[in-house]
């Protein structure tokens, strides 16, 4: 797949599945001078977030607190975990029980499936937001006024396994995390 920024807003139904350029695919394109009109909005409204300071740190979620602390702590702990997820969209899990050759060697992995050919990549593209393996650039390209500018891979482990066949070592690293301790 070329990976001009004016492909960006063309969407091709194939398979059943909706296919689209990679950001990453994007910032290598020679053509790419700006922000494709996809990636970018017009709406005065919108509100602009600002970098946070150190009074607002990153959320910071305790795993070891839900398996082994007490009601109180897992009480908190949970709230906490809410609360990030409500006012952050995300937080840095600490204490998992993951050891540190596992989680290199996953990252590792995550980087190799995103430097698969572009048409690799592309079988992983779900049509549904609720598809167990999917790789997009945006919750639902297809639909989006406004894409993200970056690309994402969700896969659901639990309670249905779930994986992908590349590259080859991702699947077997997949399954060395506890994920239901």
């Amino acid at each position: 797949m070329a990976s001009t920024a004016s492909e960006v807003s063309q969407q091709v139904q194939s398979n059943n599945r909706t296919s689209f350029t990679s950001v990453k695919a994007l910032t290598k394109s020679p053509e790419l001078t700006s922000l494709p009109p996809s990636y970018t909005t017009t709406n005065s409204d919108d509100e602009i977030v600002a970098d946070p300071d150190e009074d607002d740190p990153i959320p910071i979620i305790d795993y070891s607190l839900l398996v082994t602390g007490t009601l109180d702590q897992r009480a908190k702990t949970i709230h906490d975990l809410r609360k990030a997820c409500e006012e952050w969209r995300f937080f840095m899990l600490i204490n998992h029980f993951v050891s540190k050759t596992i989680l290199e060697k996953m990252v590792d992995e995550i980087f190799a499936f995103f430097n698969l050919r572009e048409e690799e990549k592309q079988e992983y593209v779900g049509k549904d937001v609720m598809d167990p393996v999917r790789y997009g650039t945006s919750s639902n390209v297809s639909m989006d006024k406004v894409l993200f500018w970056r690309d994402f891979l969700k896969i659901v482990v639990h309670s249905e396994f779930h994986s992908l066949d590349k590259p080859p070592g991702f699947r077997f690293y997949l399954t060395l995390f506890p994920f239901s301790l």
